[in-house]
């Protein structure tokens, strides 16, 4: 044992402290150039950073939609209360607008359904999703990869306005056209666009 700890002189741990913070310094040179976006509401705007990294389809189909000005004027048509809120499909009179084709899901451990995380809506089919995503208002574990299934892809999480999120999880809800949990009042969507790094 002495022999070994001699091995290690002052230089050595030096030299590993070095190792450690060069190896730490690209992820943090990633992480600030991860896109985002701001999602302004007739609630007010809340900011996300996406991560491609993990989810690198989801991000691409969201972004698309993104910059064909889709999510204009869509609303959140599902808000439940302490569990998440969903939008991105309907507009104002209930009219599911036409998507683009389905991606395969991405969901991963690495990113679980936390609080304030966005994640992708999806029928039972697990590569059934399109534009329509959710941000969760709690832990949602359930959602997660391998807990009840494939899980649902978590592909960002907001940086900014989670006050705003809260509101909308705090409106008052009804049943419209056969769908529950549709806001009394429409939660629109005015426009989603994207941020440069810098912002």
């Amino acid at each position: 044992m002495k022999n070994f700890l001699k091995s290690f002189s002052p230089m050595s741990f030096v030299f590993a402290a070095l190792l450690s913070m060069l190896a730490a310094s690209p992820a943090t040179a990633s992480n600030s150039e991860l896109p985002k976006v701001r999602v302004l509401t007739s609630e007010g705007a809340f900011v996300l950073q996406l991560r491609p990294d993990v989810a690198p389809e989801t991000v691409d189909n969201f972004l698309a939609y993104v910059d064909k000005d889709f999510y204009e004027n869509t609303i959140f048509h599902r808000v439940i209360s302490g569990f998440m809120i969903q939008g991105g499909g309907f507009t104002e009179d209930m009219s599911r607008k036409p998507t683009d084709a389905p991606v395969a899901n991405e969901a991963s451990e690495t990113l679980p359904n936390l609080r304030g995380t966005i994640a992708m809506a999806r029928t039972q089919n697990p590569d059934s999703a399109t534009s329509q995503f959710f941000v969760n208002v709690s832990d949602n574990d359930f959602l997660n990869a391998g807990v009840r299934g494939p899980g649902y892809t978590v592909f960002g999480k907001v940086t900014e306005g989670m006050g705003v999120i809260d509101r909308i999880a705090g409106v008052d809800t009804r049943r419209v056209q056969g769908m529950a949990d549709v806001p009394s009042s429409p939660i629109v969507i005015k426009e989603i666009t994207r941020l440069d790094a810098e912002d």
